[in-house]
């Protein structure tokens, strides 16, 4: 019987990316629950894995997004009952949210490609694949690490860039899974935020790009591929 997985979309451009081959290896049916489209809150109880993709809100804009409630709920559910949670950006938040901690306005916008600092912990997980590699970093909000989550990863803006919670929640605030193919939506999707960053410019993040996201995307398929696999021993 196939395993299902469902990947929670706010904007279309932030897709699973280089994570949907992997997924489909694996043996996943993917769905995508479009919000602004589909009920968040219709998400079945039993999928094999929620996926929380990114989105330019906050976690805690509930009264302007009140979606937010509806994921925080399944998030929340997921989690306490140890069934496989995956966040980037925004959904990373969101887990943090849905485990106690509190989500915020960070000291600046981290916006480009830059390396991560792996905390020791991490050297043993599947994120050693991402050792001194540069990944997309694009949030203006950060999260204390919640009780009980492990910290993955670390940069100088943001303490908290990745955590673990139990054995199958993963949330990882910055991106691995973006592809070179299609980051020119992102540009468009995001213009007037990168025209709000001191000395960030669209070429800058392109070029970039055309250097760095075939090797980081390829990294970060690893990254998954071996998560994946840990889910599975243990199921």
């Amino acid at each position: 019987m196939a395993k299902t997985a469902i990947a929670i979309r706010h904007v279309h451009f932030e897709d699973l990316g280089a994570f949907e081959p992997v997924l489909r290896d694996a043996g996943y049916q993917i769905r995508y629950c479009d919000i602004g489209l589909d009920d968040p809150a219709a998400v079945p109880p039993d999928t094999d894995l929620l996926v929380v993709l990114g989105a330019p809100i906050g976690a805690y804009e509930e009264e302007k997004y009140p979606f937010v409630i509806d994921e925080l709920g399944i998030i929340g559910q997921r989690l306490a009952a140890s069934l496989p949670v995956l966040g980037v950006c925004l959904g990373a938040q969101l887990m943090a949210r849905a485990l106690g901690a509190r989500v915020y306005p960070g000291k600046s916008r981290e916006i480009g490609w830059a390396p991560i600092e792996l905390t020791d912990a991490a050297r043993g997980t599947p994120l050693h694949h991402l050792t001194e590699l540069p990944v997309l970093h694009w949030h203006g909000d950060t999260f204390d690490l919640p009780d009980g989550a492990m910290r993955l990863a670390s940069t100088a803006i943001t303490p908290n860039q990745a955590f673990t919670f139990g054995s199958a929640a993963l949330g990882l605030q910055f991106h691995v899974e973006v592809q070179e193919r299609g980051f020119e939506r992102w540009l468009i999707g995001h213009t007037l935020e990168i025209s709000t960053v001191p000395d960030l410019s669209i070429s800058t993040l392109r070029r970039d790009a055309s250097e760095y996201a075939a090797r980081t995307a390829a990294s970060g398929a690893r990254m998954l591929r071996d998560w994946l696999e840990n889910l599975s021993s243990r199921q």
